[in-house]
């Protein structure tokens, strides 16, 4: 069995991976490419998303890119509906306020009070407004890129930041599962499980306002996802220093999404604004066979959707990216004493219980005992 160790973290072969380049001709979905970093006009992609084989080439587009390119794309305007976007800004900024005197816990990389978070985004805003959910997570792009990644059944979750004029940047870090641990935790891990740890978790951010250079949007280093001891090697000063010598920042603007390999070298920066409160909801995209960072009880998002959704006027394929966003999309863990599988491998998941329930026009309180009566078959 093969373990990474300090020994094997040399910056001579890292120079090499990030010194590539990437083309606009072997990408030819991409309007344009930045630093490496192709750009994808999502509204121009929404009619191809909708037919099977011309969403099959994009979703194998964008893989190539996060897995065997520069690890990082843009979908410009994934969110196109600035209305939407705004009502979003006002349910956080409201969360944000209302949570402001009961928040004890800090950042990930910085200090309580240094930034605003919002945990658990994603169902916070399911309770607060159902409808908003719905015309929010109705991106097709979102949803194309989280399933050319992680396959279906993936589990989204949401994490707002909120950076005020003055915060300061991250250090260099790879994210979710092993960028999250020590060098000396994540050196336990045999190396194909750095692979497997890479590969299980997509990382995406929706820009909730124009943020150019000087806000501070998130710096990136093209082609560091491939090097394969990184787990280890950006705990170290000089790759760290190379990071820093070498980062990309691109300007976003309201609606942009950004997504990128969890294993890319990033860091938030600097926001060196006067006058602009930086706020963009960070996606964290797992796949169904592995363990999502946050606890969701997606039971009661879907019931609190199930009348939005029914009453929206949203197509197939949108209603579609809704349920996948919000529902529990893979049929295990379950009991099986209880919910044995029938006419196949696996029981009913509960995104196909809600599909189900939206195609037979179930009212809302069938639904809900439907819901009901699904979870006390999974029960332990």
């Amino acid at each position: 069995m093969t373990y990474y160790s300090k020994e094997d973290c040399q910056i001579d072969d890292f120079d090499v991976l990030i010194a590539r380049q990437l083309s606009l001709k072997s990408h030819s979905r991409a309007v344009e490419v930045q630093h490496n970093v192709p750009f994808y006009d999502a509204p121009s992609l929404d009619s191809d998303l909708r037919d099977a084989d011309k969403r099959q080439d994009i979703l194998a587009e964008w893989v190539d890119v996060l897995l065997r390119q520069s690890g990082v794309l843009v979908l410009k305007q994934a969110v196109a509906d600035h209305n939407v976007i705004d009502a979003v800004t006002s349910v956080f900024e409201q969360i944000i306020e209302d949570e402001r005197d009961t928040q004890t816990g800090g950042d990930h990389f910085a200090g309580t009070g240094a930034n605003d978070r919002i945990w658990n985004a994603l169902q916070k805003l399911a309770i607060s407004d159902p409808d908003l959910f719905v015309r929010y997570f109705a991106s097709l792009s979102i949803a194309a890129v989280s399933e050319a990644y992680l396959g279906p059944a993936y589990q989204m979750t949401a994490q707002v930041n909120l950076v005020r004029p003055g915060g300061r940047a991250q250090i260099a870090h790879r994210d979710y599962h092993l960028g999250f641990m020590s060098a000396e935790q994540s050196a336990l891990y045999p190396a194909h499980a750095h692979q497997i740890s890479a590969g299980i978790t997509l990382q995406g951010a929706i820009a909730h306002c124009d943020m150019p250079v000087i806000s501070g949007p998130t710096k990136f280093l093209p082609f560091s996802q491939l090097y394969q001891p990184g787990y280890l090697a950006v705990h170290q000063d000089d790759f760290r220093a190379k990071f820093e010598a070498n980062f990309v920042q691109l300007p976003l603007e309201k609606g942009d999404a950004i997504f990128f390999s969890p294993a890319l070298f990033h860091a938030a920066g600097d926001n060196d604004s006067n006058d602009i409160q930086r706020l963009a909801n960070l996606l964290q995209v797992s796949s169904a066979m592995g363990r999502s960072i946050e606890s969701l009880d997606r039971t009661a998002i879907c019931q609190k959707l199930y009348p939005a959704l029914a009453r929206s006027n949203l197509s197939q394929a949108e209603h579609d990216a809704v349920i996948a966003a919000a529902a529990e999309g893979y049929a295990f863990p379950t009991n099986l004493d209880l919910d044995p599988p029938l006419g196949g491998n696996a029981s009913e998941s509960q995104a196909m219980l809600l599909k189900r329930a939206l195609s037979e026009q179930m009212s809302a309180d069938e639904f809900a005992a439907e819901l009901a009566q699904q979870n006390d078959k999974r029960r332990a």
